[in-house]
């Protein structure tokens, strides 16, 4: 799908204040139909605060925040889910006891009467998680024993059957081996090409970067830049995300320590090359 004119979530000048503490501030972002916005940042770069403020669990101090054009402030996450935004935080907020179809229809029981309808929550998880490329040989195992990619999946799926628009990915990658960050990235694109607006939040350029349509950067709660796809590579965004001033410095300090850091500076200083900070810091075309 194309993404469509209207942004579906779009936060301008946005901030945040914690008392004097300045947690978030000018902060811009655009999440559109059909799209990927990757935002990236380390820790304490203001990804979290980010993500409440979206999510509905804070609001914000400053700037304004629109949801298919209209201005919001919402007063809880039941309110953002209620408007089609829904969070997938790195927790899953899964049982792992309980079977997956139990966990797929957690606090949205079907009834027939008065009892569960098992038979239909059991058919409509199969029949989902099928459609997102997962093909589960038993729903009634318990979600424990799937992989980390998996259950990610089950919580991706959960949101897209309960009508999300917006898709609100919280380091989904982060505490997953090569092969299981692909799996999930796979769930990504499909969730995209199934008309969601994606916000992946990331530490890892490497995972963003494949998926991506738009790239917001994050340090220390502003904003480092504000990119389209078209407007950056995969070695400038990496090197943006490393710091390219700061390994700079950092390997000068190594060579002037002696003879005993030589070997870490060089090493250091290869890095920084092979990221391609140095062209960029000097405005030259990677």
């Amino acid at each position: 799908m194309t993404a469509t004119t209207a942004p579906l979530v779009r936060l301008v000048d946005a901030g945040k204040n914690y008392g004097n503490i300045i947690a978030l501030h000018g902060v811009d972002l655009e999440v559109s139909a059909g799209e990927v916005t990757c935002v990236l940042g380390d820790n304490g770069a203001g990804k979290s605060t980010l993500i409440k403020i979206i999510a509905g669990l804070h609001q914000h101090s400053a700037g304004t925040y629109e949801v298919e054009s209209s201005p919001v402030r919402f007063s809880s996450p039941r309110e953002a889910l209620d408007r089609g935004i829904a969070t997938v935080y790195q927790d899953l907020a899964v049982v792992s006891l309980m079977p997956v179809w139990r966990n797929f229809f957690l606090g949205n029981e079907v009834r027939k009467g008065p009892r569960m309808d098992i038979a239909f929550m059991r058919r409509t998880a199969k029949k989902e998680l099928l459609d997102m490329g997962i093909d589960l040989r038993d729903v009634d195992q318990p979600i424990g024993t799937l992989s980390g990619g998996e259950r990610q999946c089950v919580a991706i799926s959960r949101a897209v059957y309960f009508g999300a628009k917006v898709l609100i990915l919280d380091e989904p990658t982060a505490a997953l081996g090569v092969k299981q960050s692909g799996v999930v990235l796979r769930y990504i694109i499909q969730a995209r090409e199934r008309g969601l607006g994606v916000i992946f939040i990331t530490h890892n350029p490497h995972h963003a970067y494949p998926v991506g349509d738009r790239f917001l950067l994050l340090k220390r709660g502003q904003s480092l830049g504000y990119y389209r796809k078209s407007e950056i590579t995969r070695e400038e965004l990496t090197a943006l995300m490393a710091g390219g001033a700061e390994l700079e410095e950092l390997s000068h300090e190594l060579e002037r320590g002696g003879a005993g850091s030589a070997d870490a500076a060089k090493l250091l200083g290869e890095e920084v090359h092979e990221l391609g900070i140095d062209r960029i810091s000097t405005g030259e075309a990677p």
